[in-house]
């Protein structure tokens, strides 16, 4: 069935469900046992190696290296229906993502052939950038490469390492003897390279977003970058996938609350119909819910046409400057939108349904619960402020941002 009888509106090209057709069994068969993995909290090791084996990391990838050449509105359109699917998923799949369009943008051919050779024939990467505690700063990494050219080393720890346990390959965000950021890669497996699934936040449970520790991890100077010279429209980019994986949240959201309502027997004495499934109360709150997963969704299409425009003029700095300003103020004006579409939805789904619907085992909580944890990432209180000044006073958003403690 297309986006289209779903009545979630068209895709983003004409290629799209084709391309979707691809992916759509295995998204379905993760919804089904989405709730009870939340419930354990199993990790979904199978259906992450389900989505490698399928290709689903190599979307982005050129087809002249073995991947799909998908456009960006065609990987932000896929992974609205992942999320709908199984979030977590979604979110394992942030950082690989992140790295692969960097090595998209690189200048380096070297560098492009080496990864875009390898994610196409099914590699998948991690991140590991975040750094908590009095060791995180905002002007440099804790975690240190020292050492000379054919005896460089990794050293340090780091937490929020999203899919690295999942991954072959691992991001890290470090600094230099010089004092410069940088991004160096390591193999998951190699040695003095250990990651924990230890994250215990309250929502997004399984995306083995826990912690790692280098060290002594030998690394290859070939995979050594400048933090800063990665791609441009990093920020929005990084933003939208947190709002593609809300969107896809709202439809799960919206066709949980269908079902559980179509299934629903008991009633109230005060209630206006028999059965819920025709109490015109109950189908207005089944309606809204719905209606927000919608306007979710299309607001995440919308901005990933601005970030199809900033990849596009790449070759020209000006325009490009231009693009990415646009492209950022785009994610910075849907991040509040959604996520309070999204979290109301979340809150007025049990008002269409019993006192049963809070059991644990019926798995709705995860929904909110998942959103909470992905508009925690970034404040949207900042963004505001920031599309404000821009309205108000023409100042361009700022560059690509961290979380740490001031410089003393």
């Amino acid at each position: 069935m297309t986006q289209i009888d779903r009545a979630w509106g068209g895709g983003p090209s004409v290629n799209y469900e084709a391309l979707a057709s691809r992916f759509r069994p295995l998204f379905a068969r993760f919804r089904e046992g989405a709730a009870k993995r939340d419930l354990e909290r199993r990790l979904p090791d199978q259906e992450f190696a389900d989505l490698k084996k399928a290709g689903f990391g190599a979307l982005r990838v050129p087809k002249e290296y073995g991947g799909a050449g998908a456009s960006l509105p065609e990987l932000f359109a896929l992974l609205i229906e992942l999320s709908e699917g199984e979030s977590n998923l979604t979110q394992a799949y942030r950082a690989h993502f992140g790295y692969v369009e960097d090595v998209i943008n690189s200048a380096d051919p070297s560098r492009r052939d080496r990864w875009l050779g390898r994610v196409g024939r099914g590699d998948v990467f991690g991140g590991a950038w975040s750094e908590t505690g009095e060791s995180a700063k905002l002007d440099a990494f804790s975690t240190r490469v020292t050492g000379q050219p054919g005896d460089l080393r990794l050293d340090g720890r780091k937490y929020y390492t999203t899919g690295s346990l999942f991954a072959d390959w691992i991001d890290v965000g470090a600094t230099n003897e010089a004092g410069e950021g940088i991004s160096v890669v390591v193999s998951r497996h190699d040695p003095g390279v250990d990651i924990q699934d230890d994250w215990d936040g309250i929502g997004q449970t399984l995306t083995a977003s826990g912690s790692a520790t280098f060290h002594r991890v030998a690394l290859d100077p070939a995979d050594i970058s400048k933090a800063d010279l990665r791609f441009g429209y990093a920020p929005a980019f990084f933003q939208l996938f947190q709002l593609a994986n809300i969107a896809g949240i709202g439809r799960a959201l919206a066709t949980d609350l269908a079902r559980a309502v179509a299934a629903r027997t008991r009633t109230y004495t005060h209630a206006a119909a028999s059965r819920s499934s025709e109490d015109p109360q109950v189908l207005q709150v089944v309606g809204r819910v719905r209606g927000a997963a919608y306007a979710s969704g299309a607001i995440v299409l919308q901005v990933a046409e601005a970030l199809q425009r900033a990849a596009d003029a790449r070759q020209d700095a000006t325009a490009f400057e231009t693009a990415v300003h646009i492209a950022e103020l785009e994610s910075a004006q849907a991040q509040t939108v959604i996520t309070d579409l999204v979290l109301h939805a979340a809150t007025i789904a049990f008002d269409a349904l019993g006192a049963s619907a809070v059991k644990r085992d019926a798995g709705l909580d995860r929904h909110w619960r998942n959103v909470r944890t992905l508009a925690s990432h970034n404040p949207r209180i900042y963004k505001d402020r920031i599309v404000g000044d821009y309205a108000v006073n023409g100042t361009a958003p700022p560059p690509q941002w961290r979380v740490g403690r001031p410089a003393e």
